[in-house]
């Protein structure tokens, strides 16, 4: 029997395979199914069941086409009404794949009727469990995804289900879950790469405080969660389209021009220096890397059209992938030529890129505002004094709030803010990116 771990880095989740005797179960599997019809046909397994183990918030689910695809058995929990075929499933329940046993455990929490799997090898002995947003390494699911109204009531559900988990199941159980490998679907932040329910009576907090602290700890330190989380649950009720990665169509200076014009998204993947020396006026950078699709859903209007600009057709290609996973699929155009030959008559914006030495040796000499995109938190937890602080996903609706004049713009690696400066980079501002760890702010004395 095997495991294999399908990552999605950019998300922070992970869905897997388990294949034994040419038979293969998939859970909790992303949009882009071709990454796992690739490894079943590696490893020279079937896939006769699908499961998801719950209605998933931070993703479209590949499970139905997948299932669809391969002739598998679909299998969701029971107490949701999507609007498509598949097999609910309850607490005690057993799917058998071949040499393959999974016991069904309700485990409410990150939803009401979210459930583990539970994976017994063919002599009956628990190998691992299969977690969803439940039990994570280290910490839990999130608990407020389905309203304020319902968080209280779920985050209790969650303490007494990893205390159900942990009571039930061997200390060598392996933990798989889907979040928890910088998911927003974590409650807070996981630790290590893999885990046994062992490892977990020693750092898990559902295991290590009371119910009451767990849950007043938990609900305090709940931060904000990407905006798009409110079209997913609807998205993998209601039955997602199959998967489209087909190129954009290419689209012309001329264009690209007419579409900024008129106020559509037109966004630059290219790194954020490269963006910083030359971009066109009116377009957002976002950085291709492992935050692209959080923050770019987060920030998106969603269902506008939206044209990408890259360096290559690899580059574009990339994206597409990851839009598709979180549902954004109405790509209306690409170009990848070099950015001067994309300019028509206008000259290419740009703004200086500088670290938070260059920001210590300014604040000394001139006058100058300085732009915290950070979440709340981690701002009260310590900030350059004087700074104001706008989180990112809040910076198209406090627009307002930002100072003219010469602003400089920082997070804690560069990478929000540099979609931040994108955003803010106007005719009456001097923008100015501090591309710099704030580790170093706090090395320099700047931080307060």
């Amino acid at each position: 029997m095997d495991v294999a771990i399908i990552e999605t880095s950019g998300l922070g989740d992970r869905s897997y395979l388990i294949g034994a005797e040419g038979i293969a179960v998939v859970i909790d599997p992303q949009r882009d199914i071709d990454r796992v019809l690739d490894l079943a046909r590696a490893r020279g397994v079937r896939i006769t069941h699908v499961l998801e183990t719950h209605i998933h918030n931070d993703y479209v689910t590949g499970g139905l086409e997948l299932s669809r695809t391969v002739g598998a058995e679909y299998v969701v929990p029971t107490g949701d009404e999507v609007g498509y075929q598949r097999r609910a499933v309850g607490d005690g329940d057993v799917i058998a794949a071949g040499p393959l046993r999974l016991q069904v455990m309700h485990t409410p929490g990150h939803t009401h009727n979210h459930v583990s799997y539970v994976l017994h090898d063919a002599a009956g002995t628990v190998a691992g469990v299969f977690t969803g947003g439940s039990m994570l390494h280290g910490t839990t699911g999130r608990t407020d995804l389905l309203g304020s109204e319902h968080t209280e009531e779920l985050t209790h559900a969650q303490f007494r289900s990893v205390r159900r988990l942990a009571a039930e199941l061997p200390d060598h159980t392996q933990v798989y879950p889907t979040h928890g490998f910088g998911s927003f679907c974590s409650a807070t932040p996981a630790s290590g790469d893999a885990s046994t329910i062992a490892d977990q009576r020693q750092d898990n907090p559902a295991l290590t405080q009371d119910e009451q602290s767990y849950v007043d700890q938990l609900i305090a330190g709940l931060a904000a969660y990407p905006a798009y989380y409110a079209h997913m649950g609807v998205i993998n009720t209601q039955g997602p389209d199959p998967v489209d990665l087909s190129l954009p169509q290419p689209v012309d200076a001329r264009e690209l021009r007419r579409r900024i014009g008129a106020g559509e998204w037109v966004v630059d993947l290219r790194n954020r220096t490269a963006f910083a020396a030359g971009h066109l006026g009116g377009t957002l950078g976002f950085e291709l890397s492992d935050s692209f699709v959080t923050y770019l859903g987060w920030l998106y209007s969603w269902g506008s059209p939206l044209t990408l600009i890259g360096d290559d057709q690899s580059q574009i290609a990339d994206a597409r992938r990851e839009l598709a996973r979180i549902g954004v699929d109405n790509l209306t155009g690409s170009a990848v030529d070099d950015i001067r030959s994309l300019t028509g008559d206008e000259p290419l914006r740009s703004y200086r890129v500088a670290d938070f030495a260059d920001l210590a040796e300014a604040l000394r000499t001139h006058d100058l505002s300085v732009l915290d995109v950070r979440q709340t938190g981690e701002f009260a937890d310590g900030h350059v004094p004087g700074a104001l602080n706008i989180p990112l996903h809040e910076i198209t609706v406090r627009l307002g709030e930002i100072p003219v004049g010469e602003v400089w713009v920082h997070c804690a690696s560069g990478y929000r803010s540099s979609i931040a400066a994108s955003l803010i980079d106007r005719d009456d501002r001097t923008v100015v990116l501090v591309d710099d760890g704030f580790d170093r702010a706090e090395e320099l004395g700047l931080v307060r």
